[in-house]
């Protein structure tokens, strides 16, 4: 269902002086909350699966934790206040839910929902409208220990939470996410176990994926009930998937890939069904019987946006006779079923993640969701970069993240073009933050963090994004 007071129609832009995007075109910055807040222990928060994971010896670079991260608990009301001064429309931010459900069950803990309430009401005031994301992977440890997203009832848990916090400040918030890249979470988390909870096994990861969409469904259908004039959506990240050569082999590779990293969520959230080839792929991993009668229907509930989170490209090439995968994924893989599959690297700029820059994929991948799912609105939840930055005379030269952002803004543009309904995008991040199994050896954000005193530095690509959101554009190459 689409809403009346979205920007108007896109696919006719100007194409004066400048590159001007569509009236209304939401711009903003999204962070995560365990990747910013700190205070771990504090207001009655207890531990998530990333507490305990970054804990745990041997799990995240140089044995770095969340604990304090850039204590954007103690510092939101400045935090805001540099939003504005950036021109920020809106923030995406995440709600921690072992802040506010301690536990993952019960009563709602009210210091944990004061937070987000004193930040909603901070946004609002700063005229930032408030984009609500309700997991951004820091599912309570307790329901962990009660085997996580592979069981079922960790779905309706998370229903649950999602009333607890549409009580809270559903009265206030538009945009609400229930999901962030449940890919990352199934399958980093459950199949490669890279992510929290660290856990290795191909039948979990794909029962997890299919619980968190379930729990996803049941969210909406709860906060639609309660938020009827709420705009719901879900955000993926997704990727195209390219084959290395035209060979049958390395186009089947192609097709596998593409069937996990994509459509295993799309085709669910968005057709209502599971893919045919995917589910023959998975069948020496599983048969499918934890999905149940009416499990589609749920997971399909009609939505009002879609989120795609978009950072590079995969190319692929089929196994080698006696060659290793890459090292990155062999087994145990996120990629179950298809650890074999080479990841090919074609010799262009990479980012500090060691991740291709490849701009025309954004454009690739938003026409694909709009021609081939939906013709619902559209958001660049996230994209950015990490890069090695310095700080020098007080100041952040960040040039290659700003001509990323750029080209990435360029594509955007292109895809308006095109006819695709994109009505807004993210910049990720905001700020420098806890790069999860990473910690805080990669930097994503335009304002630069000093953890140790923790002051906040504008780089040179906050400058820069700020005067593009001024002009609603960019200047013309």
């Amino acid at each position: 269902m689409s809403n009346p007071t979205h920007p108007p129609a896109v696919g006719v832009l100007d194409q004066g002086p400048e590159l001007t995007f569509p009236p209304g075109f939401l711009w903003g910055a999204a962070t995560a909350a365990y990747q910013i807040e700190g205070a771990a222990a504090e207001g009655g928060r207890t531990p998530s699966i990333w507490d305990t994971f970054s804990h745990t010896e041997g799990r995240v670079v140089s044995g770095h934790t969340g604990d304090v991260a850039c204590d954007h608990y103690h510092r939101m009301p400045d935090d805001v206040r540099m939003m504005a001064e950036l021109g920020l429309k809106s923030y995406r931010f995440s709600v921690s839910w072992p802040r506010v459900q301690p536990g993952g069950s019960g009563a709602g803990n009210q210091q944990g929902l004061d937070f987000y309430r004193r930040l909603v009401d901070a946004l609002l005031a700063n005229g930032i409208e408030p984009w609500l994301t309700l997991y951004h992977w820091d599912l309570p440890q307790p329901l962990e220990d009660a085997g996580g997203w592979p069981v079922r009832d960790t779905a309706g848990r998370f229903a649950d939470y999602a009333s607890l916090v549409a009580d809270a400040v559903g009265d206030r918030v538009k945009y609400w996410t229930t999901l962030n890249e449940p890919w990352c979470s199934a399958f980093l988390g459950y199949g490669s176990g890279v992510h929290a909870p660290g856990r290795s096994d191909g039948a979990d990861s794909v029962r997890a994926g299919h619980h968190l969409m379930l729990g996803h469904g049941l969210a909406v259908q709860a906060l639609r009930a309660t938020l009827p004039q709420a705009q719901l959506g879900v955000t993926v990240n997704l990727y195209p998937v390219t084959p290395a050569s035209d060979a049958p082999a390395d186009v089947d590779a192609a097709r596998r890939i593409d069937g996990l990293a994509n459509r295993f969520f799309l085709d669910p959230l968005l057709h209502g069904s599971y893919p045919a080839d995917l589910t023959a792929d998975l069948s020496e991993i599983t048969d499918f019987g934890h999905v149940r009668d009416g499990d589609l229907e749920i997971i399909s509930s009609p939505l009002d946006l879609v989120g795609v989170n978009y950072y590079s490209r995969h190319v692929v090439a089929a196994p080698v006779p006696g060659e290793e995968p890459d090292k990155y994924w062999r087994a145990p893989s996120c990629w179950p079923g298809s650890e074999d599959v080479r990841f090919v690297t074609r010799g262009v700029p990479v980012t500090d993640m060691d991740w291709e820059i490849d701009a025309p994929g954004l454009v690739e991948t938003l026409r694909r969701v709009h021609e081939e799912y939906t013709d619902l609105p559209i958001y660049v939840t996230e994209n950015g970069s990490a890069f090695v930055d310095t700080v020098q005379d007080g100041r952040v030269d960040d040039v290659d993240r700003l001509a990323y952002f750029d080209a990435h803004l360029r594509a955007s543009h292109e895809a308006i073009g095109a006819g695709v309904p994109l009505r807004g995008y993210f910049a990720w991040s905001l700020m420098d933050n806890f790069e999860w199994a990473w910690g805080y050896t990669k930097r994503f954000g335009m304002v630069w963090i000093d953890y140790d005193t923790q002051a906040r530095i504008p780089k040179s690509s906050a400058r820069w994004y700020a005067e593009v959101i001024r002009r609603n554009g960019l200047a013309a190459q």
